[in-house]
């Protein structure tokens, strides 16, 4: 049987608590449940996070299985499930209020986890996960246990006022492969002193901390993917928004999947912008995708 390869989406799991109800969320599982439904059975997606012994950490799980996430990793305590509050302006676009000390905060190291991170071919990681110390460790050691040639994806996911510019720094050291919006890339750019062009800034980035990619998701204005000396910069596609909740994790999920592949970076990227719009045009961060833009099919 031909091996496929192993992807783990690695932090928070929360609820998103949107004006007309909940929904699963987290950048890290809304990574996991697009990679998989993406991906089929060309590769196994792993979730590590931790759930709330709770009836929305129970659905949380049920949840994750049903996009086709392995959940073993998936630890439970006694602290509540995740909650983020959303709140939706006219354009769709999302703002958020995040519940203190959730059960993700509290993701600790174990031997299972170290075994899989020896395993992964790939891992997404962001700055929120790591705002408790005890999930920061764990995150930490995950991605400095895995191979030299795993791709180590920093989603800088910067949420107020949940990241410091330590995080950051430990962050970019960790990761071969970074991925950051156009609100992210000028606090990147203050931090570090680096001025310039958006692909100039991302170049200096990419110089500075060996990143093998650099992606810089621009909403309705496309992507720019640079990889070495291939630069990918696209438009968007046109959608009705519905909200754009987990549409950059989508992208990175799509992204993850074309440079496991080998595909060439214009390829991945209108492939990665594709699937965001079309999360864009559907309500909620976890959704299924139609066939033609799956990668297993």
């Amino acid at each position: 049987m031909k091996n496929v390869p192993k992807i783990v989406g690695l932090g928070e799991t929360l609820w998103d608590v949107f004006p007309d109800g909940p929904r699963l969320g987290g950048a890290p599982l809304n990574f996991s449940c697009s990679a998989a439904e993406l991906a089929g059975d060309s590769a196994t997606v792993f979730m590590v996070s931790a759930v709330g012994n709770d009836a929305l950490g129970r659905s949380a799980i049920d949840a994750l299985k049903s996009h086709g996430v392995e959940i073993a990793n998936i630890q439970r305590n006694d602290r509540a499930t995740g909650q983020v509050y959303v709140e939706l302006d006219a354009a769709g676009v999302a703002s958020y209020r995040f519940a203190d000390d959730g059960a993700w905060d509290h993701l600790e190291w174990t031997g299972q986890l170290d075994q899989l991170a020896a395993e992964c071919d790939a891992v997404c990681f962001g700055s929120l996960g790591q705002r408790g110390s005890v999930s920061r460790d764990t995150i930490h050691k995950f991605v400095a246990a895995t191979p030299a040639t795993t791709m180590r994806i920093l989603d800088v996911n910067l949420r107020a006022p949940f990241f410091s510019d330590e995080v950051i720094l430990e962050s970019l050291t960790l990761a071969n492969t970074l991925k950051l919006n156009d609100d992210e890339l000028p606090h990147l750019a203050k931090l570090f002193g680096i001025r310039g062009t958006a692909t100039e800034i991302m170049s200096q980035l990419a110089e500075k901390y060996q990143l093998r990619c650099v992606a810089l998701t621009r909403g309705p204005n496309g992507a720019v993917l640079m990889c070495g000396d291939a630069i990918s910069d696209l438009a968007g596609v046109e959608v009705a928004v519905a909200d754009t909740v987990g549409a950059g994790d989508a992208f990175t999920a799509a992204m993850t999947l074309g440079l496991l592949a080998g595909h060439a970076v214009d390829k991945i990227n209108q492939h990665a912008i594709n699937v965001a719009a079309y999360v864009c045009s559907q309500s909620g961060a976890t959704v299924s995708f139609p066939d033609h833009l799956q990668t297993g099919t």
